[in-house]
C-alpha cells in the first residue's frame, strides 16, 4: 500500500515539474516576444536585418545544394542557421540598446557587473562619494578587480584608498583597477563584462572563498548606498532578461 503511495506521489511530482517547465518556457518565449516588440519599434534596421540573416544563409545552402547536385536536400538546413543568426542578431542589438540607455546612469557598472555570467563575486559600492561616485569590488579568478563610475578626479582617490586596504589582506593576490566611462583610458559600460573575461586567471576557487572572508571581515561601506545598477524604465525589463540570457 505504501509502494503504491509512493509511486503515486512520483507521478505527481513528475507532471507537476512537467507543468513547472512548460510554464516556465512559455513565460520565457513570451519576455522574449516582448523584447523583440519593444525592440522592433525602436530600431527600423531590426526586421531587416533578420530577414537578411535567414534569406542569405538560405541562398548560401541553396547554391551549395545546386554544386553538390542536392539543391533542395539543404535549404531546410539552410533556413535552420538562418533563423539561428537572426537571433544572434536580435540579442545583440537588445544588448546593445539596453547598454546605450544604462550608459552614464548611476550604478550602471553595478548592474553590468551583477549580470556577469561565471565565479564572479560582486559587491557594489564599497566606496562613494556624496556625488554618487563609487567603487565596486569583483573577487574572481584573476584576483581583485576594482570598478569606479563617476567623475575621474573623484574615483582616483576612492580607487587607491579601496586597494591599499585591500592589499593589507590580500597577500600577493594581483588588484586590478578599472574605471567605467567614455574618456580616455576609460572602459565604455558595453565592454565592461568582456574586457573582465580577459583578464588572467591567477587564484583557486578556494583562494576566493578565503579572500572574500577576509574582505567581508575588514568591510568599511564608506560612501552613500547606492541601487545596484540603474534604474531604467519599465520597458527595459524585458529586454535586460533578454540580454542575460544570450
Amino acid at each position: 500500500m505504501a509502494k503504491g503511495t509512493a509511486g503515486k506521489a512520483t507521478k505527481e511530482e513528475k507532471k507537476a515539474a512537467k507543468q513547472a517547465a512548460k510554464a516556465a518556457r512559455r513565460q520565457r518565449w513570451s519576455q522574449i516576444w516582448q523584447a523583440f516588440q519593444m525592440q522592433r519599434k525602436e530600431d527600423k534596421l531590426l526586421l531587416p536585418l533578420m530577414i537578411a540573416a535567414v534569406v542569405g544563409t538560405t541562398l548560401v545552402f541553396l547554391v551549395v545544394g545546386l554544386l553538390l547536385g542536392q539543391s533542395w536536400f539543404l535549404v531546410p538546413i539552410g533556413l535552420i542557421l538562418g533563423a539561428a543568426i537572426a537571433m544572434i542578431v536580435f540579442g545583440r542589438r537588445v544588448q546593445n540598446n539596453v547598454y546605450a540607455k544604462a550608459d552614464g546612469q548611476p550604478g550602471a557598472a553595478g548592474w553590468a557587473l551583477d549580470n556577469m555570467r561565471g565565479q564572479w563575486r560582486v559587491t557594489q559600492a564599497v566606496a562613494g562619494t556624496t556625488q554618487l561616485d563609487v567603487v565596486h569590488r569583483v573577487i574572481g579568478r584573476p584576483g581583485v578587480v576594482l570598478v569606479a563610475e563617476g567623475a575621474p578626479h573623484r574615483t582616483k582617490g576612492l580607487l587607491a584608498q579601496e586597494k591599499k586596504k585591500i592589499a593589507r589582506v590580500a597577500g600577493q593576490v594581483p588588484i586590478y583597477e578599472f574605471t567605467v566611462g567614455n574618456g580616455e583610458g576609460d572602459i565604455p559600460l558595453s565592454k565592461l563584462q568582456r574586457h573582465m573575461t580577459k583578464l588572467p586567471r591567477n587564484i583557486a576557487r578556494e583562494q576566493m572563498e578565503t579572500l572574500e572572508k577576509r574582505l567581508a571581515a575588514i568591510a568599511g561601506r564608506g560612501g552613500p548606498a547606492m541601487p545596484k545598477g540603474p534604474a531604467p524604465k519599465g520597458a527595459m525589463k524585458g529586454m535586460q532578461r533578454t540580454v542575460r540570457r544570450r
